[in-house]
């Protein structure tokens, strides 16, 4: 399913008007999907209070407001425009929502505000009441601690580019109606659009791959199947990990953990002789733990996959080399991940290896890589990347890029702020391992792990009582299970 313009948004829910849609019917199905989805996203009933405009935007919210009060939500509106100002089909909405008590007392939480206010059909900066109204949205907050639930685009953010304009809705997370926006999408929407959720509705899909892709389980089909009751762990994968140093034993752990929780069937952390007792003193007893002197003895191993790099630390120049050789000559596909990614861009860079590897980079790892490319834009610079190198790259962020070859650039829908803490990468990095020893082709491995360890971190928030200043990398990796069946059932 591919990102689509406005324009092509349009173009789309006219094509499903001929076969017979109305607009009511698109509306109903919309606003349905969306209120499961909000309370999906959000498990523990509260208050949703819903900011209205005049378009059909506010009617899908209407509608969702429906589905949220069934659900054990409490209710409430905040309506910008007086009703006789409304479309049509939106006071519809309205009435047949019926009474909707407007309580003045503390909202229940979590409390919820539904950007209801503009649809794609709005440009530019926001002016007159619907400024102010999202002016209302932001300060309820960032002063008293509401979450913000934008319907299709947050108002004031451009669908088609991102472009955040002044006073724009500041979201938390935005629920796609149909297909994604292209727009919302890109680095320069991030910090309007939170994490983002797409809602399916019949027709309004757009079929064809294009060249930039959301991540998310209604848009890559892979890895649905449970697996058969006849099943042994040689057939789950191997996974080999070379990670981990004196100074960093922790960066060892999460990556063996992450394999295990990924799914690996056995996973065998090799370790340098320095490190090897404080790092095996904290492995999960799950894991077996090696000594290692040299990095070509990871080629005798009887890997699927390997994870090489998390918490290496310096090397020596020989070491360095070494590892670059063996990482050339690795018949698996390997995860490249933090200081085997440093110790590369000091020895000749990434352009020898085989293309099944994943490198997984983060900003400064990758300026180290390319500094060229550093400074364009995040999606040109992982494009140009990927034409010049064949290797699968995961490039870290807010919104994690993936890509290959330099054609479809996938972006990761998942995630939190709370992941900006020490190990999550590390974490990601035994996942992407777990899921290339199953089998799973190199760029989709980086993708379904991107938007596990993501969906695992919301996880940890809303079901495992973590905040955002408390989420640890092992949090992320306790809650991998429930990420993993969200995406078996669509569930996010």
């Amino acid at each position: 399913m591919g990102s689509v313009t406005a324009d092509e948004m349009r173009a789309l829910e006219a094509a499903a008007f001929e076969r017979g849609a109305t607009a009511e019917s698109l509306m109903d199905q919309a606003g349905e999907r969306l209120g499961r989805a909000i309370a999906r996203f959000f498990p523990h009933p509260g208050t949703a209070t819903a900011f209205l405009g005049k378009g059909h935007n506010a009617g899908d919210a209407l509608v969702a407001l429906r589905v949220l009060r069934a659900a054990g939500w409490r209710i409430e509106l905040r309506e910008v425009f007086p009703p006789e100002r409304w479309a049509e089909l939106t006071a519809k909405k309205r009435a047949e929502l019926g009474e909707v008590a407007v309580s003045r007392d503390e909202p229940a939480r979590p409390w919820v505000l539904l950007d209801g206010l503009l649809g794609i059909g709005a440009s530019g900066p926001l002016r007159g009441e619907i400024a102010a109204a999202a002016a209302e949205m932001n300060r309820l907050k960032h002063e008293q601690g509401a979450w913000i639930a934008a319907v299709d685009l947050p108002s004031g953010v451009d669908p088609d580019h991102g472009e955040i304009h002044p006073g724009a809705v500041e979201a938390d997370v935005t629920f796609l109606i149909g297909s994604p926006k292209r727009g919302l999408l890109t680095a320069a929407a991030v910090n309007a659009t939170g994490a983002l959720a797409l809602v399916p509705v019949d027709g309004l899909a757009c079929e064809t791959t294009g060249d930039l892709e959301l991540v998310s389980p209604q848009t890559l089909a892979v890895a649905r199947a449970r697996r058969p009751f006849e099943f042994h762990k040689g057939q789950a994968g191997r996974v080999g990990v070379l990670a981990g140093s004196a100074a960093y034993p922790g960066a060892a752990v999460l990556a063996v953990r992450g394999a295990l929780r990924g799914g690996a069937g056995l996973t065998t952390l090799h370790a340098r002789e320095e490190a090897l007792a404080s790092i095996a003193a904290k492995c999960p007893p799950e894991a077996i733990v090696r000594p290692l002197a040299r990095p070509f003895e990871l080629l005798e191993a009887n890997d699927d996959a390997r994870v090489v790099g998390p918490g290496l630390g310096p090397a020596t120049a020989e070491f360095a080399e070494e590892l670059h050789a063996m990482l050339r000559r690795s018949e698996v596909p390997c995860v490249v991940d933090a200081d085997a990614l440093n110790l590369l861009a000091m020895t000749g860079g990434v352009g020898r290896l085989p293309e099944g590897h994943v490198l997984t980079p983060h900003p400064g790892e990758f300026r180290r890589l390319a500094p060229d490319l550093a400074r364009l834009p995040r999606e040109e610079a992982a494009r140009a990347f990927t034409r010049r190198h064949p290797q699968v790259l995961l490039l870290k962020g807010a919104r994690t890029l993936v890509a290959q070859g330099g054609e479809t650039l996938w972006c990761n829908a998942t995630g939190t702020p709370g992941m900006a803490t020490g190990g999550q990468g590390d974490v990601l990095a035994g996942v992407i391992g777990a899921l290339l020893a199953r089998g799973l082709p190199s760029l989709e491995a980086a993708c379904l792990g991107a938007w596990l360890c993501g969906r695992a971190a919301e996880r940890a928030l809303w079901h495992g009582g973590r905040s955002e200043e408390s989420l640890l990398a092992g949090d992320t990796v306790d809650h991998l299970g429930g990420a993993f069946r969200d995406w078996r059932e669509a569930a996010r």
